[in-house]
């Protein structure tokens, strides 16, 4: 599948985290057999790709190695690929990259946006492959302070984003990115508060103003917790997924062109009702009531 390609439907991104600290599943896909073995499971759920990371990039996480993030990922990846799946490598590391496209990955998922390694842009470009710029400010360990964590620029969070994404997708251009293989990521839940999250999904439908799909990554993320909590504080990870599914609904609605979440099954079924709801709708409900 082309990073650019429409598929009529919002295209599902199965996240596959080959490491030891993620947010969501650190430490249940750690090797490469049972990495792999959930990758097809994905797939066989209804993931139309595979987004492989091998670097956590939670709040307050810190980076592994080079070639501890490289043994992580390019195994699973072309062993994946040898099957035909479509993989996109999360990575901000232009090395990681070029291992990841050279064992079958056909698009690089950079939440940097090309910040973290200068060489990132140029390298995508020279490879030839899609390429998602998410918005983005700092590293896992301190992207939640209030030095990243702030708006204050002309149209708050949303103005700010926009601007600043817009950079990304200058200098994306200019490296010589295609700009049909180019996806853009408002990056909910990068240096962001709760709010700031929530703003930016009101307002998704701005981003088009950029000129190109939209990737959304909501799932599971804090802010949903942080909306659920009770007494005993916000909702834990593995119990926000009804909260996400919901949101996502919603986010089908706005035609971005794909969500990347952990439960493909739950969203699939989400997405296949809100297309259904959606034909229903344009036909005018012509029938009759019994």
């Amino acid at each position: 599948m082309a990073a650019q390609a429409p598929l009529g439907r919002t295209a599902v991104m199965g996240v596959l985290n080959v490491t030891p600290d993620s947010f969501s599943d650190g430490g249940r896909w750690a090797t490469t057999e049972t990495a792999v073995a959930h990758g097809r499971a994905l797939v066989a759920a209804g993931a139309d790709l595979i987004d492989v990371g091998g670097e956590s990039t939670r709040p307050g996480s810190t980076r592994p190695v080079e070639s501890e993030e490289l043994a992580r990922v390019v195994p699973v990846i072309r062993a994946l690929a040898e099957e035909g799946i479509t993989i996109s490598v999360d990575t901000m590391r232009a090395s990681v990259c070029r291992a990841a496209v050279e064992a079958g990955a056909t698009i690089v998922n950079d939440v940097s946006g090309g910040l973290a390694d200068p060489a990132m842009l140029d390298t995508v470009a020279e490879l030839g492959a899609g390429y998602v710029a998410m918005h983005w400010r700092a590293h896992g360990d301190e992207m939640q302070s209030s030095t990243y964590a702030s708006y204050d620029g002309p149209g708050g969070v949303v103005g700010v984003v926009l601007e600043e994404l817009g950079v990304r997708r200058d200098a994306a251009l200019a490296a010589g990115i295609r700009p049909d293989r180019l996806i853009l990521d408002p990056g909910l839940g990068f240096a962001k508060t709760a709010d700031h999250n929530w703003d930016l999904v009101a307002n998704l439908g701005r981003f088009e103003e950029l000129g190109h799909p939209i990737l959304v990554g909501a799932s599971r993320k804090t802010f949903l917790g942080q909306l659920l909590a009770d007494d005993a504080g916000p909702r834990a990870v593995d119990q926000r997924e009804f909260a996400h599914v919901s949101l996502l609904t919603l986010l089908a609605e706005r035609q971005v062109w794909g969500l990347r979440v952990h439960d493909v099954r739950a969203c699939c079924d989400a997405l296949r009702v809100a297309s259904r709801f959606a034909e229903a709708r344009r036909s005018g409900g012509g029938g009759t009531r019994s």
